[in-house]
C-alpha cells in the first residue's frame, strides 16, 4: 500500500506534505532526481532535507523475487581478512546503508607507485560523461587530472583486474578500464553519483555496452599529507586516503534510496593519487 503525503511528510523532518506531492507530480512527469534536487535548492530547501525529501519519494518497494546478483565480497563468516590468491585482504569496515566496505592491504607500495609510474605520461584534464550528448566534456565540477588503462594493459594492471575480480566475485569481463586519477592542492571532485542517470540523453548508447554501472572501487594508490578524502554527505562519511587501502560501494539500481552520493574533498596538503574501477552489470566491450 502507498504511504500518503501526511506519512512521507513525517519521514522527514522539516518537510511537508505539499512538498512531497510537487515532488511526486514531478516525478511522475518524467523529471530527473538531480533537477528537483536543485530547484529544491534554488528555491530555500535546506540540502538535507532536499535530499531526504527525494530519497522518500524514490523509495522503492521491496521485492524480493527482484534481487539480482550484485558484486559482493565474501563477508558471511565476518572475517577481517580475505583470501584473493597472492595475498589477504584486510576487511576494515563495512555499511549496509549504504552498502560499503574498505579494504586494506589490496596492493602494495610497488604496486602503488608502478601504476602511477606507468600513467603519469598519459595524464590529462579529467572528463565527464555528457549529460545531453554522447562523449565527454571538461565539468568544473571535477578538477583533477587522469587517464584510463585498457582491461589487462600491463602486469600490474592485469594482477590487480584479476585481484579485484576475486575479492568482489565479479566476472573480469563485466569492468571498465581502470581509471588513474591525481588531484594537486586545491583539487576536488564535488558530489555525484557513479551510475547513469537513465533519464539523461545520452545513456541510452552508454548502457548498450556492459549495461548500468552496479559498483565502484576507488583504490588510494597515495597518502594524503590533508584534505582529499573519499566523502558520503547522506551518511556523512569520510575515507581518509591511506596508500593500498580502497573503499568499494554498490548501488542495485540507478536511484538516489541506494545513499551513494559521494565527492572526493579538495586536496589542502600534497597530492592525491586513486585508481577507479566501475563493474559493470554485463561484460563491457
Amino acid at each position: 500500500m502507498s504511504q500518503s503525503l501526511e506519512q512521507l511528510s513525517a519521514q522527514v523532518p522539516g518537510s511537508t506534505p505539499a512538498l512531497m506531492q510537487w515532488l511526486q507530480t514531478q516525478l511522475a512527469a518524467g523529471h530527473a532526481t538531480a533537477t528537483l534536487h536543485k530547484s529544491l535548492l534554488k528555491a530555500g530547501w535546506a540540502p538535507h532535507i532536499a535530499q531526504a525529501a527525494l530519497v522518500a519519494c524514490t523509495q522503492p518497494t521491496p521485492n524480493p523475487a527482484r534481487i539480482a546478483p550484485m558484486p559482493e565480497p565474501n563477508l558471511s563468516q565476518h572475517s577481517n581478512q580475505i583470501d584473493v590468491g597472492d595475498r589477504q585482504v584486510q576487511v576494515l569496515l563495512s555499511m549496509q546503508k549504504p552498502r560499503l566496505v574498505l579494504f586494506g592491504n589490496l596492493l602494495s607500495d610497488t604496486e602503488c607507485e608502478q601504476l602511477i609510474a606507468d600513467a603519469s605520461p598519459a595524464m590529462a584534464r579529467s572528463r565527464t560523461v555528457a549529460t545531453q550528448a554522447h562523449g565527454e566534456e571538461i565539468n568544473p565540477d571535477r578538477t583533477s587530472s587522469g587517464m584510463f588503462y585498457t582491461r589487462g594493459q600491463t602486469p600490474v594492471v592485469a594482477l590487480l583486474e584479476a585481484r579485484i575480480a576475486k575479492l568482489l566475485r565479479w566476472p573480469l569481463e563485466n569492468g571498465e578500464g581502470l581509471q588513474v586519477l591525481s588531484y594537486r592542492p586545491g583539487a576536488e571532485y564535488k558530489p555525484h553519483h557513479d551510475y547513469f542517470n537513465p533519464q539523461e540523453p545520452s545513456s541510452a548508447a552508454i548502457l548498450q555496452h556492459g549495461g548500468q554501472r552496479v559498483g565502484t572501487l576507488v583504490i588510494y594508490l597515495s597518502d594524503v599529507a590533508a584534505g582529499g578524502c573519499t566523502f558520503f554527505p547522506e551518511s556523512q562519511l569520510r575515507i581518509h586516503p591511506c596508500k593500498g587501502h580502497a573503499v568499494f560501494f554498490s548501488y542495485p539500481s540507478p536511484e538516489i534510496h541506494t545513499l551513494t552520493l559521494h565527492g572526493g574533498d579538495p586536496v589542502l596538503q600534497g597530492e592525491k593519487w586513486i585508481a577507479t574501477k566501475w563493474l559493470r552489470e554485463a561484460p563491457f566491450l
